[in-house]
C-alpha cells in the first residue's frame, strides 16, 4: 500500500499498538480512535457505547481496522460482564461501520475484529472459514459482530473480519499470563492437555492484518491462525523448552472452572483453525511453529 492515512480503534491493546507502530515506521499516517476527546491531530473522539464516532477524523482514511473490545479473559463471567463483552463489539463495530458509511468518500476497506471462538469447540477437525458458527456464548457474541459491519458492506466498502486465535505476544493477550508463570516453572498443561491452541505470532498477526488491507481478493472472515495449530501439551513443551524450566504443574479442569467460572469452557475447549484464506491468497508466515513464535515472543 503507498503511504495513506489509516484509523485504527483499540491502539492501546497488544495487536492495536503493534500494528500503529509497524504502520507508523512504514510512513504510513495513522489516525488513532480514543474515548475522549481528540487532544492531538493524530486522535479521532470515539464513544461505542453512544455509537458516535467523529466522522470529520476520518475524512481522507483510506482504510480502517477495527480492534477494540472488552477482553474477553479480564473478568470473570458475570451477566454484566458478558453484556460488555457483547455490547463492547457489537455496539462499537456498528458505530464505526456507520460512520464509514456516511462519509461522501469511503475508505477502500474495513478491517474489523473477530474471533476464532466463531467456531466454537471444534475438537480434533481442523476447520477453515468456510465452517459455521458453533454452539454457546462467544460464537454467538462473534456472529454479531460481524454482522454489525452491514451499513459499510451495504455503502460498498470491501470489509474484512480478522478472525483471530491465541496471539504469542509478551506484553498482553493469553500469552501475557503465561509467561510469567513458565518462567518462574510453575507453568503446565491445562486440563487433559489435548485441545487445540491455534496460535499466531504477534509479528505474523500485524503482517496478516497489513496483508489483508493490501489484498483486494481478502474479503468476510479471515482466519488469522498460524498453518499448524498445536495440542495444550505440546505449546506446554515448547514454553519448557525454550524457556528452560519444567512444567511440572498442571490446572486439572475442576480447578479451571472453580477460578474462571463459566469461561473455562473456552479455556479448556479445541479448535483447530486453518487459516485457507491467507494461504491461498499467498502469505508467507514468518513464524509457523510454536517454538518460533515463542521465542520471537522474547525477542
Amino acid at each position: 500500500m503507498p503511504s495513506s492515512r489509516i484509523a485504527v480503534s483499540g491502539s492501546s491493546g497488544l495487536i492495536g499498538a503493534a500494528l500503529v507502530r509497524s504502520l507508523r515506521a512504514d510512513g504510513h499516517e495513522v489516525a488513532r480512535l480514543v474515548r475522549r476527546p481528540a487532544r492531538t491531530g493524530d486522535e479521532v473522539e470515539w464513544d461505542p457505547q453512544r455509537g458516535y464516532v467523529d466522522v470529520a477524523g476520518l475524512v481522507g482514511c483510506d482504510a480502517i481496522v477495527h480492534l477494540a473490545g472488552a477482553g474477553v479473559g479480564d473478568h470473570r463471567w458475570t451477566e454484566a460482564y458478558k453484556r460488555e463483552i457483547r455490547d463492547s463489539r457489537v455496539l462499537g463495530t456498528a458505530a464505526v461501520a456507520e460512520a464509514v458509511a456516511s462519509l461522501d468518500t469511503p475508505p477502500r476497506v474495513l478491517l474489523s475484529g473477530s474471533a476464532i471462538g466463531f467456531y466454537g469447540d471444534t475438537g480434533s477437525s481442523p476447520v477453515d472459514e468456510s465452517a459455521p458458527p458453533g454452539d454457546g456464548f462467544l460464537p454467538s457474541v462473534c456472529e454479531e459482530w460481524e454482522a454489525a459491519t452491514a451499513a459499510a458492506e451495504e455503502a460498498g466498502v470491501r470489509t474484512a473480519h480478522a478472525r483471530t486465535g491465541l496471539v504469542v505476544g509478551r506484553e498482553g493477550g493469553a500469552w501475557g499470563r503465561l509467561f510469567p508463570l513458565f518462567k518462574a516453572g510453575l507453568g503446565g498443561k491445562l486440563g487433559n492437555g489435548r485441545q487445540y491452541w491455534s496460535f499466531i505470532a504477534l509479528h505474523d498477526h500485524v503482517a496478516a492484518l497489513r496483508h489483508i488491507l493490501d489484498t483486494e481478493s481478502l474479503a468476510g472472515p479471515v482466519n488469522l491462525t498460524g498453518p499448524r495449530p498445536v495440542t495444550n501439551a505440546e505449546v506446554t513443551a515448547a514454553m519448557g523448552r525454550v524457556l528452560r524450566r519444567p512444567t511440572l504443574f498442571p490446572a486439572p479442569a475442576p480447578a479451571l472452572k472453580l477460578v474462571l467460572g463459566e469461561f473455562a469452557e473456552d479455556v479448556l475447549g479445541s479448535q483447530r483453525v486453518i487459516p485457507a484464506k491467507l494461504l491461498d491468497s499467498g502469505f508467507s508466515f514468518a513464524f509457523p511453529d510454536i517454538d518460533g513464535a515463542i521465542r520471537a515472543a522474547l525477542r
